[in-house]
Formats: structure tokens, C-alpha cells, sequence
């Protein structure tokens, strides 16, 4: 073990977390060459096999490097924790952050929110990934993640962030061209908007079927933002968040008492992550703007977002 290249260690994480020489040598921002050559030469100094390596597959763990991965991401908690104290990080709040949220909420609400906070700590960068789907904070894909459902497991710090409302919208243009709505029976003469179910990633996001039929859905997108945009040419109706829609005087809350849907976000980071301030200090910045915002993520209210 006195000639084991701990450097190497690093490029091993990644391609763990990657499971591609070409993804983690983006990461790493080397060449893939050197990626794979790092990882031979580690699996020498080891003298045991840590991936099996396949062109379907990638690079999948052996149980030699299932043990090395967990003993390897200790190492990296550790090295977070020192240099918070060694450095002063935590205390002059510089660094990087990566948040991972879902779509709609990461374009409406997260990313105005995170240029406030870097103008607020310009020593700080970040990167908001506003993605259809969850991502995984033990690959390190993201420092903090907010989702609509609870992890159910893993070693993570998790609270409620905040409830959030859906609606059935429809452009004013729609409301006049077509017929009248004034019970939910009557939405069976109009058409809506909705995900593709085969590839829906949360059952949080199965609700059109309780309000339309699904006969009548005449256009489907895996984005919210998509939906969003397709209502607003006034061909159908869609069930959107009410922070998205109540903000646009084009769109109209239809039978607001009937169809009103409730659901939650959740914000989360891995453990090791909890006493670096510039991550505690986002999560603190983001609830009390939300909560600030009660109104808005209700779709209650039409006012420019509260910072």
C-alpha cells in the first residue's frame, strides 16, 4: 500500500459514480486515455480487479471495488470536512454548489433564487441542474437535491421544503372558443395536455387521468415546461403548478375548488455535507424564500417572485 497513487483514488470515484471512462473524464476534465490508463494502473498497484468493463454496460463494480468505493467516499467526506476547517471555506462562504431540482421549480424558483444568493455571496458558484427526473446524490451528481418525493432511504440530511398546488389551466383564448365549464363533468368535451405516461419517473405526477379522460389528451411531453408552453397556444387544457401559471395573466385557474391538487417538494443533501456552511447556508436561503412565497406555490397569489 506505500505505492498506492492516492490521486488515483479520484479518478476511480468518478468513473464509480459514472460507470463511463469518457462521462468521468468530462468530469475530471482530462482525457478519457488518461482516465483509463489511472484505472489500469490503480488495478495494478491493487492487484485485484475493481470494474468489469463491457461496451453495453460500462463500468460496473466488482465486489473488490464495492469495497473500495465505500472506504474511497469516507475518504472524500473527510477531505470536504478539512478543508472547511483548514481553510476557512465555511466561514467566508466560497465554494461550489450543485442543485439538482425538479424542472418547473428549478426554472421558476431556484434559478432566480441562486443568482440572488451568488449576488449575495459572489464567493460562491453554482450550478442548477433542472432536470425531469431524479439524480443521485451518492454519485455526487448533485450537492443538494429537491424533489417531490422523499428518499425513503440513504444517508441523508431531508426535510420538507414546502407544499405546492396544481390547477387546470386554459388561455382566455380557449375559454371563449369553446364550451362553457362550469362542473368537472363538462371537461369531458375538451382536450388536455399531459406527460408520456411510459415514461413518467413519479407517480406524483399521475393526476390528469382524475380530471380528463385520457382520450381526450391531444398532446403529452416529458417537460412541464413543454406542457406549459402548448397550453399557452390555446389548443388545451393542462394541469400545471400554480407557481408557473398564476404567474402568467394569459392563463386562467379552471374550477379551482374542484381541481386543485396538492403536493410536496423535498430538499435533501448527503450527510457528510452538513457542516459545510455554504450548502446550509443555501438551504436556509431557499426556505425562507419559500416560505416567504406561500402564496405563490399555492397559485394563489399573481405577484412577481418575493426574495
Amino acid at each position: 500500500m506505500k505505492t498506492l497513487d492516492w490521486d488515483g483514488l479520484r479518478y476511480f470515484l468518478e468513473v464509480a459514480r459514472t460507470q463511463r471512462v469518457s462521462a468521468a473524464a468530462l468530469r475530471l476534465g482530462v482525457e478519457h486515455t488518461t482516465v483509463a490508463r489511472r484505472i489500469r494502473q490503480l488495478e495494478t498497484q491493487m492487484d485485484t480487479l475493481l470494474f468489469d468493463k463491457s461496451r453495453s454496460s460500462g463500468f460496473i463494480l466488482t465486489a473488490a471495488g464495492h469495497e473500495l468505493l465505500a472506504h474511497v467516499e469516507q475518504m472524500e467526506s473527510h477531505l470536504f470536512n478539512a478543508r472547511e476547517k483548514v481553510t476557512g471555506v465555511g466561514e467566508s462562504l466560497s465554494g461550489h454548489i450543485r442543485v439538482a431540482a425538479t424542472e418547473g421549480f428549478g426554472c421558476y424558483i431556484i434559478t432566480p433564487l441562486s443568482m440572488r444568493f451568488q449576488q449575495q455571496y459572489p464567493d460562491i458558484t453554482l450550478d442548477v441542474l433542472p432536470v425531469p427526473r431524479f439524480v443521485s446524490l451518492t454519485r455526487r451528481e448533485a450537492d443538494i437535491a429537491i424533489t417531490i418525493e422523499r428518499p425513503l432511504r440513504g444517508p441523508y440530511v431531508c426535510s420538507k421544503l414546502c407544499d405546492y398546488s396544481l390547477m387546470l389551466y386554459g388561455t382566455r383564448e380557449y375559454l371563449q372558443n369553446h364550451p362553457p365549464i362550469r362542473h368537472q363533468d363538462d371537461l369531458k368535451l375538451h382536450s388536455g395536455i399531459s406527460y408520456v405516461e411510459e415514461l413518467i419517473y413519479s407517480d406524483q405526477l399521475r393526476y390528469l387521468e382524475d380530471v380528463l379522460p385520457l382520450s381526450n389528451v391531444v398532446f403529452k411531453s416529458t417537460s412541464i415546461i413543454a406542457q406549459y408552453f402548448a397550453c399557452l397556444q390555446g389548443q388545451a387544457l393542462a394541469i400545471l403548478p400554480g407557481f408557473m401559471a398564476a404567474r402568467n395573466p394569459q392563463l386562467v385557474a379552471i374550477l379551482p375548488e374542484e381541481v386543485h391538487i396538492q403536493r410536496s417538494f423535498w430538499m435533501y443533501f448527503h450527510e457528510d455535507l452538513k457542516r459545510i456552511k455554504r450548502i446550509t447556508a443555501f438551504c436556509d436561503f431557499v426556505r425562507s424564500v419559500v416560505e416567504r412565497n406561500a402564496g405563490l406555490m399555492k397559485g394563489t397569489s399573481e405577484a412577481l417572485f418575493i426574495f
